[in-house]
């Protein structure tokens, strides 16, 4: 007998919230994944996605007792995560300006010819899901955030709707344009998942 996913993961966070740590563990295990397709898209650097992921869980696992059982754990964690992108572009634009203060913008310095030819042998599938993380990080946070949602992290548009406090129409239109702008980025040759 298989078990409703969303009831499991109601179930374990409860009992994580209730300092059970093997539960948390088994909520890790489900959705980490996700939680990294999702960071990674949204800042365009798996390093980085690494990092939002490990913030992430470790913010929900000190929050977990406040976590309400009639909500969707999944959208929840992913309200998590969705601020931890935020938080890290937020940094990432202070650090920016803190390196061109100090002429230190490391975009200012030519390329190595090691980093050329690196990319040079990488694989066409990993050129493309390179090319399609950075457009996918260069739209704008209206767009960004409810296609994040939906297609990396796996939400219903009304619970991505909930997640953003937006209505599902607004959820379904800016999905559109996001991907409007990524066909106009990336051109009709790129899957747009």
């Amino acid at each position: 007998m298989t078990t409703d996913p969303t009831e499991e993961d109601r179930r374990l966070a409860i009992a994580a919230g209730g300092g059970d740590r093997h539960a948390f563990e088994q909520l890790v295990w489900r959705h980490k994944g996700a939680l990294y397709r999702l960071a990674r898209r949204y800042v365009g650097d798996a390093d980085e996605a690494y990092d939002i992921v490990q913030e992430t869980f470790v913010s929900a696992w000190l929050a977990l007792r406040r976590f309400d059982p009639r909500q969707s754990f999944n959208g929840w964690l992913r309200t998590i995560a969705l601020n931890k992108c935020r938080d890290h572009g937020r940094r990432r634009a202070v650090r920016r300006r803190v390196m061109r203060l100090f002429a230190l913008d490391p975009a200012a310095t030519a390329q190595s010819p090691a980093t050329d030819s690196e990319r040079e042998r990488d694989e066409e599938s990993q050129r493309r899901l390179q090319r399609l993380d950075q457009a996918v990080a260069a739209l704008p946070r209206l767009y960004k955030e409810p296609l994040l949602l939906t297609t990396v992290g796996a939400l219903t548009q009304q619970e991505a709707a909930r997640v953003l406090r937006t209505t599902t129409k607004a959820v379904e239109m800016r999905i559109r344009r996001a991907r409007t702008r990524l066909i106009e980025t990336l051109g009709n040759g790129t899957q747009i998942e």
